[in-house]
């Protein structure tokens, strides 16, 4: 990879061709960006900026502390940077607005109970309020069947308990979606019984980023930090270490994230490396990944120029944002 572009070249391409456009219709992509440890900083303080420009969720991923290579890992660490209780109160005034409630001056960061702010603001009854409002969440939470059944139980639930009064009785709903507790007895009263493990967590992956579109955000940008991943000897230095056999793993994962892109609604998820990603000689380079290497390598380049929108694409540091 010769050809390069730079850091903020390469972010207004991102602009112009993703995040103002196709990502917001719903569209996803996948992008592989071959980045120096001293432009890193930009690129992320760069598309952070744009994705609260635009009301995009931002999620940080590094694999240095998250296990990439373990799917449920990847759907714990996006669960954790995402208020799942904020989500259920943007979905409940969205809900609020469609049946005509006057919602504008509440926010749904700072409220105790959204039920009872929405019945206060349009002199009504809390339980009114709620039971207009509980059916549409069966038919459009509980009754969509594009999320997986455990998940779309989960937020039901989570939206249901925004009526608390007191003590809030959903924690076990969060600590399941974390990682916190796994396991499936503390959420076994809620309906769920399904475990978030590496055969299942690609479906809660997929239904979370289709949620955070549901409930109002333009979409879900994703950093995936793989330098880590990269890494050929063990510094010992209390940090993730991955094997010859765990980068593989983790490459195999990103290739069926590749080929499910359909599946990841409103999502652009960014997948930083370094120069030994692509080098050959390296004992973690994508070479031993073919299944990969064949779905983001350029099969048609130009010796001086480099295609923008291609799906791996090397950044030069010459340029301060």
């Amino acid at each position: 990879m010769t050809s390069m572009i730079t850091v903020h070249e390469w972010m207004q391409f991102l602009d112009d061709e993703y995040l103002s456009t196709y990502i917001q219709d719903k569209g996803s992509s996948i992008k592989f960006a071959v980045v120096s440890s001293s432009s890193k900083s930009d690129l992320y303080t760069g598309i952070k900026g744009r994705c609260q420009n635009l009301d995009y969720l931002f999620i940080e991923l590094d694999s240095s502390i998250v296990r990439v290579h373990m799917p449920q890992d990847i759907f714990f660490g996006l669960a954790n940077q995402v208020d799942w209780r904020l989500l259920a109160r943007r979905f409940i005034l969205q809900l609020g607005s469609k049946v005509g409630y006057n919602i504008e001056s509440i926010d749904p960061s700072n409220e105790a109970n959204i039920f009872h702010s929405i019945a206060s603001l349009n002199g009504l009854d809390p339980e009114f309020v709620l039971s207009e409002i509980r059916p549409q969440i069966q038919n459009i939470v509980y009754g969509n069947k594009e999320l997986a059944k455990d998940f779309r139980v989960c937020m039901s639930h989570i939206c249901l308990q925004e009526n608390t009064r007191g003590e809030y009785n959903g924690q076990p709903l969060l600590d399941w979606l974390t990682g916190t507790n796994m396991r499936i007895g503390a959420v076994r009263p809620f309906a769920i019984y399904t475990t978030i493990n590496r055969t299942t967590a690609r479906f809660f992956i997929e239904s979370a980023l289709l949620w955070i579109n549901i409930v109002g955000y333009t979409g879900t940008v994703l950093m995936l930090d793989d330098y880590r991943v990269t890494l050929a000897r063990n510094p010992r230095d209390d940090l993730r270490y991955y094997t010859r056999r765990m980068a593989e793993e983790h490459y195999e994962l990103l290739r069926e994230f590749i080929d499910g892109a359909d599946r990841l609604c409103s999502t652009l998820l960014v997948v930083v490396v370094n120069d030994d990603f692509v080098d050959d000689r390296g004992s973690r380079s994508y070479k031993y990944a073919p299944a990969l290497r064949t779905r983001i390598m350029n099969d048609v380049r130009d010796r001086n120029l480099l295609n923008p929108v291609a799906p791996l694409v090397s950044l030069s540091d010459d340029e301060v944002l």
